[in-house]
């Protein structure tokens, strides 16, 4: 059985500070207070490697993710009909899909890109995640942006 991602809501006070520390120079990079990853890393004491390390491992969790977009890439096999599956599994979880963007397969392996909406309507969000990377074809889904 192959390894699934897992999330998992952590009180802050059991955080070790370095990921607080990223998530607080996400948020300045975010709120452009800061514009550029040194600037940010400078201002919360840690290393840019430590940030590039648990940038992408790591969000803040905010009760209010109804009408927020994620980003997701995934890589997945060439296989007839497995993009209409995977848009099917993020239509019953009622999550709104904004943008598709998939490369030329190589090899027999192509990239796609996701743009979904979280309406009011939507499930729960990390088990579509984890239906999505079990399905036969799917290699890894990744979050690469969450606003």
């Amino acid at each position: 059985m192959a390894d699934t991602e897992k999330f998992y809501v952590v009180k802050q006070k059991a955080l070790p500070e370095i990921l607080l520390k990223v998530v607080e120079a996400k948020r300045l990079l975010d709120s452009e207070k800061v514009l550029t990853v040194q600037d940010a890393t400078d201002r919360v004491g840690i290393s840019r490697s430590s940030f590039y390390k648990y940038k992408d491992d790591i969000f803040q969790f905010n009760d209010n993710t109804k009408g927020r977009t994620f980003t997701f890439v995934l890589q997945m096999d060439d296989i007839t009909g497995l993009l209409s599956i995977v848009l099917n599994k993020i239509a019953e979880y009622h999550a709104n899909v904004l943008t598709i963007n998939q490369t030329i397969p190589i090899n027999g392996i192509a990239s796609l890109t996701l743009s979904v909406e979280v309406l009011s309507t939507t499930g729960d969000i990390a088990k579509m995640i984890d239906e999505i990377t079990e399905l036969e074809g799917v290699h890894y889904l990744k979050i690469l942006a969450k606003e």
